[in-house]
């Protein structure tokens, strides 16, 4: 028997009595050797000596007992493992994970995996911990001891909330290219991937709503929270129950949640992770994934607590008078898109034509620039403007002009991008500076665009994006004046 095979077979029958009380002659005589020679080799080959080795594994069990039984005792984990005393087991479990056992929570624990060897040495502290951590979790148990107003707390966790946004989306992007990577899905690693996914991030996640929820429910009397935050949470606690909204990916996930091993079929693993869509959350994808739906969670939550003070203090110089939304019932925009409509004159003629359409018309009867990308995502499908009016449906189009259909409700299993759209959306108008309301610099936009989505993004509303999404500038004073409205695609 070779000096690998001995090391293997030794670390078996430490695994296998990590809960009775063994001492080091019994382990070395797995391997064949004398007890100093065993110590010695162990700690050249491996690092660490066999002591380290026995109270890193015996801890790292310890923590995941006491998450997993949640009635038991203290003393009794600790006879568990071979501590004297409670006390004895306290001090090494703190020094060990950074926490005392009776403060114990999920995905905060130091996971220690049994050692093999392969020519290299395997297992010990997760190398992909990072997955976990380069999220921007909130803090909110540090703040419980400090004197603050509900005000106060409430404006520290919108101050997270702005700051998560920040930086989550890139930490989701890196776990899509994670799943993704073939050579990080071997079945050895999967143990270790189970506890970085499902124990690691998804239940960092649980936690972190079920302490923002408790939190945030404490502040609500005072009137200071939004409480579209809590629809957010909603949303988000469900997937990451293993329920998902979408219901392409529903029996994938059910799956995964099920049995983990299912991780191992790489088409399995594209949907769960699908593809990277950026910083903003909106670039085209082949496949939407369950980590997208995720990412949209987090950044609904995050949304739901900072965009309503962000919409206030975008409106610089101007203001929102109103703020409804719509839902309208079948109905036709006719217009055109043509270079020649930047003369003032080629545009009134265009509108005089639909003036003379009278019965055709609706009570929302404005000039509008209404603008798409035909169904497609931003960074794929080119800005369209096209100039004209809604009007009822199935209204003739007159000889020269385009037409886009909008029905109320998304058609089942439509799953065509572009038109008919929604008749439902947002309807905001505006006064103020007109400069100010049109203003682009400091705007993913404009103005009035920003402060529209923003506070539908903060009451939790969906925008139907990509495939569905359009928007309009309204001008209620004719196409020669200022648009003072605006028109946002919504799902209501």
């Amino acid at each position: 028997m070779n000096w690998i095979q001995c090391l293997s077979k030794a670390i078996r029958y430490i695994e296998e009595h990590l809960t009775d009380n063994i001492n080091i002659d019994e382990i070395s005589s797995q391997a064949y050797t004398s007890s100093s020679h065993f110590q010695l080799i162990f700690h050249v080959v491996m690092g660490m000596t066999i002591g380290e080795y026995i109270r890193n594994r015996r801890l790292s069990l310890a923590a995941q007992d006491l998450l997993q039984h949640h009635n038991s005792k203290i003393i009794d984990i600790a006879m568990r493992y071979q501590y004297d005393t409670q006390e004895s087991f306290s001090k090494a479990f703190t020094r060990f994970h950074g926490v005392p056992p009776s403060k114990v929570q999920r995905g905060k624990i130091k996971l220690f995996h049994p050692l093999s060897i392969n020519i290299t040495i395997q297992g010990g502290f997760e190398v992909s911990r990072k997955l976990i951590d380069e999220f921007y979790w909130s803090d909110i148990e540090g703040q419980k001891g400090e004197k603050l107003t509900d005000a106060e707390k409430y404006k520290r966790i919108v101050s997270w909330a702005a700051k998560a946004r920040g930086q989550n989306p890139g930490v989701f992007d890196a776990l899509t290219e994670w799943v993704l990577d073939d050579s990080k899905w071997s079945d050895e690693k999967l143990a270790e991937n189970e506890q970085i996914l499902m124990q690691g991030v998804f239940a960092r996640f649980k936690e972190q709503n079920a302490q923002l929820r408790a939190y945030l429910s404490e502040l609500e009397l005072s009137g200071v929270v939004n409480a579209a935050v809590f629809k957010a949470l909603d949303r988000f606690d469900d997937e990451l129950s293993g329920v998902s909204h979408d219901e392409r990916l529903r029996e994938t996930v059910a799956k995964v949640f099920a049995d983990f091993s299912a991780m191992r079929e790489r088409g399995i693993r594209e949907q769960i992770a699908g593809n990277k869509t950026g910083p903003a959350g909106v670039n085209y994808v082949d496949i939407f994934g369950y980590i997208n739906y995720l990412k949209d969670c987090d950044a609904g939550v995050q949304w739901a607590l900072f965009m309503p003070d962000m919409a206030e203090r975008q409106q610089k110089g101007f203001k929102v008078d109103s703020f409804e939304y719509k839902k309208m019932s079948a109905m036709r925009f006719i217009g055109r898109e043509d270079a020649d409509l930047d003369n003032m004159e080629v545009r009134k003629k265009l509108f005089r034509t639909l003036d003379a359409m009278d019965e055709h018309k609706l009570d929302f009867d404005y000039d509008v620039l209404f603008m798409h990308h035909y169904g497609l995502c931003v960074d794929v499908g080119p800005w369209h403007g096209f100039w004209g009016r809604f009007m009822k449906a199935d209204t003739p189009v007159p000889e020269g002009f385009l037409y886009f259909d909008f029905v109320p409700h998304k058609p089942h299993n439509d799953g065509k991008a572009g038109p008919p759209f929604f008749s439902q959306f947002a309807y905001v108008t505006f006064s103020g500076d007109m400069d100010a309301m049109h203003k682009r610099e400091g705007y993913d936009s404009d103005a009035m665009y920003d402060v529209t989505r923003n506070i539908m993004l903060g009451q939790g509303i969906n925008i139907p994006y990509p495939d569905k999404y359009w928007t309009a500038e309204v001008f209620l004073d004719g196409c020669d004046k200022y648009s003072t409205a605006y028109m946002f695609s919504a799902e209501l």
